[in-house]
């Protein structure tokens, strides 16, 4: 299989779920657990620029993936948000729709259900320089590019520290198998 490319960046390895035309990957920097994109093959920057099949196929993956990541961390709802447009808070010039499992008690969110869009809009500020580094820091050092600018830093992204490579090679692993648990069961209702 080709490579997953998010905008410039690759993110085969935090791939949890893929179709021919989409796919969905773990996030760096969760707002809340459970916090996922799921992203068109293509790489374009707004949903206009998309073919029908393409958007068919994203909102398909969008409705499934947050079935699942609903039921797996046990939400009451989800938060699904794609930032269309730079002027909208997209900093990753990749169509991409975030989500986010939600409880009506417990998770930070709780008291002020609505906080968690300043949230969304501040994580991207700075996303796509922290996974281009992210996966740089991954490769042996004469592989590494160098790279001189500094992300853009905001207050609530020194709240949420990246995750290694590791745990969301994990997280993707995890979540896959619910994907592979649901597609069997599929056929099986089929074949009865």
């Amino acid at each position: 299989m080709a490579p997953l490319l998010f905008s410039t960046i690759e993110v085969t390895a935090q791939a949890f779920y893929r179709t021919s035309l989409s796919y969905a990957i773990v996030n760096l920097k969760p707002i809340v657990p459970g916090h996922v994109l799921v992203i068109p093959t293509r790489p374009v920057q707004r949903i206009a620029d998309l073919e029908d099949n393409e958007l068919v196929s994203l909102i398909r993956s969008v409705r499934r993936v947050g079935n699942v990541v609903q039921r797996v961390y046990g939400a009451d709802a989800l938060t699904i948000a794609c930032q269309d447009g730079p002027a909208a808070g997209q900093s990753v010039p990749h169509v991409h729709f975030h989500i986010l499992p939600r409880k009506a008690q417990g998770d930070r969110f709780s008291e002020d259900k609505d906080a968690i869009y300043p949230e969304l809009e501040t994580g991207e500020a700075s996303l796509m320089s922290e996974l281009h580094e992210h996966n740089e820091a991954q490769k042996p050092a004469g592989q590494q590019q160098q790279h001189k600018h500094q992300p853009f830093k905001v207050d609530a992204d020194e709240d949420r520290k990246p995750r290694s490579m590791e745990e969301m090679v994990k997280e993707a692993a995890w979540l896959k198998g619910f994907f592979t648990e649901l597609e069997s069961k599929e056929l099986q209702d089929q074949v009865d």
